[in-house]
């Protein structure tokens, strides 16, 4: 018996094939893994069964009966909940009110909001996936990244009569959680198939795929590759699939060797959230910072950009200090920034790609530092679209019609398009294929072999051990350690971001780095 059936799904924009005769079949009970490059027709596949999009063709059946998805809840009727990839909260509403967005507020004498009960049930949301640390009557904003994914999940976990849903698209559901929360999602997930649900995974994390899914099924340039049995396949047989290509797991190698000049120096940095921070960065190095959520690795970035109220401490890029408080002054003076929420934080998304591309360097590009000049802007947008590997069907082409990953390199290209000294990345590569996530390490490979230096936070342990120079621990907004990038291991940077640090495990460096 199948759950879902999907045939001959097909979709354009503006005549570009976004699905070409796909087909997906799911199990009840079953966690089926879709898996694709950025851009291969995946999120173009779910919008279409959320009743976002309207397909050009194909059918849609679900339990042996033909179904139209015509609107969101349409599919929702249907048994259908999805969890998005990207983030669409209301920061200033409470975690109660976001959990339950669409759904009926519990009502006292008939009419009245009862918010007492509803922050009542909405914590009983949050502690079926054992998440006891979230107020449910603050607000959104006051949570991190990985907190408002997590109630974003449990608001997808409601079900008015308990058994409404069927289906569970989960879209990088584990993108923006730490190793802890994506454990917890993963018992509720084999829960939720034990009581005969089914879920479609949507994930480039290789090993989470093989560990918890049953099937897989590959798409490729909008076209069903195959499905398989998981047990019956491998990791670089699902790239293969993937990529058309043989893609090496290991890292690009490093061109050169980094300068011992530094380019940026940071003394003493305070602020509310961070303490006393000092360390060098050298052109041409790549320096990695580990940590657990929340322990001042994003802060430190913005900081560093300008974006944050500094207590004391000077940042020096190049000998030169630099003013704080001024973020369009970073960028002009050579540091680029790659924020971790690209879609909140980088995106312009009913922009074009151009606009986007161009938007820090728009008196670069001028005439006269007055004037736009759009040929310049667009022949920029291509020139640095193309060293990214953008694929889009042109400049002009709006930002949110891009795959995640394509939007991503937008981001990318704006960073690099000014030719900057020193490139501060977080979380760089979350959501981003394996053949992207290799473009993006080919590209930063190429940058510090240029003389760039960057600095890298990323909660990908491997990505920081393949990647960096050298490598520091962030604990409670403190720079606990820099060490140089010699047979560290996963377990030595998980040890220190908890608070420990046994001997022998990490070799320790200055945090300044002389």
């Amino acid at each position: 018996m199948t759950l879902l059936s999907i045939r001959n799904l097909s979709k354009a924009y503006a005549g570009v094939p976004a699905l070409k005769d796909a087909s997906l079949e799911v199990a009840p009970g079953e966690i089926h893994a879709l898996m694709g490059e950025n851009g291969a027709g995946k999120s173009t596949l779910i919008k279409i069964i959320a009743g976002a999009v309207a397909p050009d063709r194909g059918t849609i059946e679900i339990d042996g009966h033909p179904v139209s998805i015509d609107h969101p809840s349409t599919a929702t009727r249907l048994g259908l909940r999805f969890i998005h990839q990207e983030l669409s909260v209301i920061p200033e509403l409470s975690v109660a009110e976001n959990l339950f967005l669409g759904r009926p507020y519990p009502k006292r004498l008939g009419f009245l909001a009862d918010w007492s009960e509803l922050n009542a049930r909405a914590l009983v949301a949050l502690n079926a996936l054992d998440i006891t640390t979230i107020d449910p009557s603050i607000k959104m904003a006051r949570l991190s990244t990985g907190d408002q994914m997590l109630v974003k999940i449990a608001a997808a976990f409601l079900d008015e009569g308990g058994e409404a849903a069927k289906l569970y698209v989960m879209d990088e559901p584990t993108a923006a959680l730490t190793g802890e929360e994506s454990e917890r999602l993963f018992k509720v997930i084999i829960g939720l198939t034990a009581r005969g649900r089914s879920v479609i995974y949507v994930s480039h994390r290789m090993d989470e795929v093989m560990r918890i899914a049953h099937r897989v099924t590959v798409l490729r340039d909008g076209e069903t590759v195959t499905t398989r049995n998981i047990a019956a396949t491998s990791k670089a047989e699902i790239i293969e699939l993937m990529t058309g290509r043989t893609i090496a797991e290991a890292y690009p190698a490093r061109q050169s060797e980094p300068s011992l000049v530094p380019v940026l120096k940071v003394s003493n940095l305070t602020s509310a959230r961070l303490k006393d921070i000092s360390f060098d960065l050298r052109a041409g190095e790549i320096l990695g910072l580990s940590g657990l959520a929340g322990a001042g690795q994003s802060e430190l970035l913005r900081l560093l950009m300008g974006d944050g109220k500094l207590v004391s401490g000077t940042i020096e890029l190049k000998g030169k200090r630099l003013k704080p408080d001024e973020p369009a002054g970073r960028w002009a003076e050579g540091i680029a920034y790659v924020p971790c929420e690209r879609r909140r934080e980088g995106l312009l998304p009913r922009a074009s790609v151009s606009d986007n591309t161009v938007l820090a360097h728009l008196r670069l590009l001028s005439r006269a530092g007055i004037f736009r000049n759009r040929r310049s802007e667009l022949a920029r947008a291509t020139e640095f679209g193309a060293r990214v590997k953008l694929k889009s069907v042109g400049p002009r082409q709006p930002v949110f019609q891009l795959s995640g990953g394509n939007q991503q390199k937008v981001v990318f290209a704006r960073a690099v398009l000014g030719g900057p000294s020193v490139l501060l990345l977080d979380e760089p590569t979350r959501g981003v294929d394996v053949g992207a996530k290799y473009d993006i390490h080919a590209l930063l490979r190429e940058l510090a072999a240029s003389g760039v230096g960057i600095i890298l936070v990323s909660s990908d342990l491997p990505e920081l051990i393949g990647m960096s120079d050298r490598i520091g621990t962030m604990l409670d907004g403190r720079l606990r350690d820099i060490a140089d990038n010699a047979n560290i291991t996963q377990a030595a940077l998980l040890s220190l971001a908890f608070g420990d640090n046994p001997a022998g495990m990490m070799p320790r460096t200055t945090p300044q780095g002389a």
